[in-house]
């Protein structure tokens, strides 16, 4: 019997919601299929295996946000032409496609996925996520490194690493911020948090290159 795509689509959201709730590797194929209301057969016509399945919950959702960041890239390259896009316009276009979504009620199952993602990162599941990230990681590297060329090549690799730390943590928990400030903050305002993000990293990104290796920190040994 064929099965439908709509089974495949609904083990594709039925894997995204157990593995934001349990975390992946405590997701078997059996708790998928039985929740989707399918049975195993249905997993290996429409994926092959539990590695391609996984692919698909992450596909579904990051392709569609990293088309928009590269299109937002390209839009703000070609208005700069021969001169370098300002760290704020590249922030703008790698964090507004996510920060906009992280609000959006069809991605919190995605977006509490992709905070298990960094807390219990697995090879497996960097080498997949490695594999959707490669030309972004690419392209706004290269953008930072044009507008950032006071900096060396390493400096501009370690403050966008910090960069997407900070978004990462920002849409991931979102609560703590609205609590530990008594309410004054509202992660909810996704325009005013992207504002304040983007200006906070943007300071970062063209601070002074770090001095490393110049002596002691204060408290602590040579």
């Amino acid at each position: 019997m064929r099965v439908t795509t709509s089974t495949r689509e609904r083990l594709i959201e039925t894997a995204e919601r157990l593995y934001a709730r349990h975390g992946m590797e405590a997701t078997s194929l059996r708790s998928i299929t039985a929740e989707a209301e399918a049975n195993l057969a249905a997993i290996h016509y429409h994926f092959g295996s539990k590695e391609a399945l996984t692919e698909e919950v992450f596909s579904r959702r990051l392709v569609p946000i990293n088309h928009e960041r590269l299109a937002l890239l390209d839009e703000i390259e070609a208005e700069a032409g021969e001169s370098a896009a300002s760290p704020e316009s590249i922030l703008e276009a790698f964090l507004g496609p996510p920060l906009r979504r992280s609000v959006d009620p069809d991605y919190a199952d995605f977006i509490r996925l992709m905070g298990r993602m960094y807390s219990e990162p697995s090879e497996a599941l960097q080498e997949l996520i490695g594999r959707q990230f490669e030309e972004i990681i690419r392209r706004f590297s290269a953008a930072l490194a044009r507008t950032l060329n006071h900096l060396p090549p390493a400096e501009v690799h370690w403050r966008f690493h910090f960069c997407v730390g900070s978004m990462v943590h920002t849409i991931s928990d979102p609560a703590r911020i609205q609590h530990v400030s008594g309410g004054l903050c509202d992660p909810s305002d996704v325009e005013a948090t992207t504002a304040r993000l983007i200006s906070f990293l943007a300071a970062g990104l063209q601070a002074p290159a770090t001095p490393i290796g110049e002596g002691p920190v204060a408290g602590g040994q040579a």
